[in-house]
């Protein structure tokens, strides 16, 4: 049970980092008035959805889905309430600083991120036959197979 803990606490932490990183290069690297500043959040979601999907397959390969699913609802939990909270303080901003409108909205686009690519890993996971589930009725038919019919 601690090693589970542990893999949602590392992956909450990761993308964390992820989300931080975009905003200190928004902030520190980029001009005022960049145009660039725009594509910096386009790209950290991105980065965190691929986490997302690319988990959601790795993860749903050894283990079942459920478990899958709720360690990375926990770790979308976990990170989404650092992002909110913590990651605007840490560079000198308040989560309210536009407003409750933009705070709930951050909540809701990470939700949707994060669900959305969770999904699809999950998916292309089942679409492919390496989910464990498809893995154990393969087996089972293999063993089915393999007895003689009782007579």
């Amino acid at each position: 049970m601690a090693q589970r803990w542990k893999r949602i606490g590392i992956l909450a932490g990761a993308l964390f980092a992820i989300n931080l990183a975009g905003r200190l290069v928004s902030k520190f690297v980029l001009e005022e008035n960049s145009s660039k500043q725009d594509l910096v959040p386009i790209v950290g979601l991105s980065a965190i959805a691929l986490a997302f999907a690319v988990l959601a397959f790795l993860w749903g390969r050894s283990r079942p889905m459920g478990a899958v699913a709720f360690d990375l609802a926990m770790a979308a939990v976990v990170s989404c309430a650092l992002i909110v909270l913590a990651g605007p303080l840490i560079i000198g901003e308040g989560p309210f600083k536009m407003g409750a409108g933009d705070f709930f909205e951050q909540i809701w686009q990470y939700a949707a991120i994060a669900v959305g690519a969770s999904l699809l890993g999950g998916l292309l996971l089942v679409a492919t036959g390496q989910d464990i589930r498809t893995k154990q009725l393969r087996q089972f038919a293999r063993t089915a197979k393999a007895k003689p019919k009782r007579v």
